[in-house]
């Protein structure tokens, strides 16, 4: 795992202040406002989204998902340093920067948490996923979506390729654990590194750092001539 103190110290020398006292109390009211008697607060996204909904929201070099809750609240799962150097609860509730987000990728470590649908959107605009119509996986009720992505809150290990927010609604949704993302990008790179231009393009380089070093032995010319068969045989 990446050095978590170093990235501690990365972290807490990127943000700013601590929240005062007053503030804390204000919004620890507001959530218990928001939850007061165990009932949904109502959301004006509740005439536009049905609690189990799989939203996503696209970023720069993905998409991100979350299952609507009701409320104007939604559940995802996201790359998250602060729970790993941090108890303080509040810091933790509120909205992962990019800071805290790029560190918990270099950590391997994220959350499952509730934010409000702004939070999640993060300025970008939200539709409903159409995944249910082209994958052959039954669809759960959506109550029992919603109460799977609830029971998961907390932190959790993330990994980007193999356990990630589309990994985290795709079990919530249809019980099954995968992500196209995840699927295209290992696709997408097996045609730019296992192709027959790659294994040419090895052959010649290892030959050439061979003769150039000097280094002209049994090992050497194995690894000269496996390797590139290896990435011939794998296109």
């Amino acid at each position: 795992m990446f050095p978590l103190p170093l990235l501690s110290l990365l972290f807490i020398s990127a943000s700013g202040l601590e929240p005062s006292a007053e503030k804390k109390k204000e919004k620890e009211n507001e959530e218990e406002l928001e939850c007061h008697g165990g009932e949904r607060r109502k959301s004006k996204y509740d005439m536009i989204f049905t609690r189990g909904d799989l939203l996503e929201v696209p970023r720069t070099l993905f998409i991100h998902f979350g299952i609507y809750l009701g409320g104007g609240r939604v559940a995802h799962f996201i790359p998250d340093i602060m729970p790993v150097i941090s108890s303080d609860q509040y810091r933790i509730r509120q909205m992962v920067s990019n800071t805290r987000l790029l560190l918990g990728v270099l950590a391997k470590c994220g959350s499952v948490r509730v934010d409000s649908v702004e939070d999640f959107a993060y300025g970008a605009d939200i539709r409903v996923n159409p995944m249910d119509k082209v994958l052959s996986h039954a669809v759960l009720k959506g109550e029992e979506v919603a109460r799977r992505a609830e029971k998961l809150q907390g932190e959790v290990p993330y990994s980007l390729l193999w356990y990630n927010c589309e990994h985290f609604v795709m079990y919530c949704r249809y019980g099954t654990v995968m992500s196209f993302q995840t699927f295209q990008f290992c696709k997408t790179m097996r045609k730019l590194l296992l192709s027959r231009r790659v294994a040419k393009a090895a052959a010649v380089l290892a030959v050439s750092l061979v003769l150039y070093l000097q280094a002209v032995s049994l090992c050497s010319a194995l690894l000269a001539v496996i390797l590139p068969f290896l990435i011939w045989m794998a296109s």
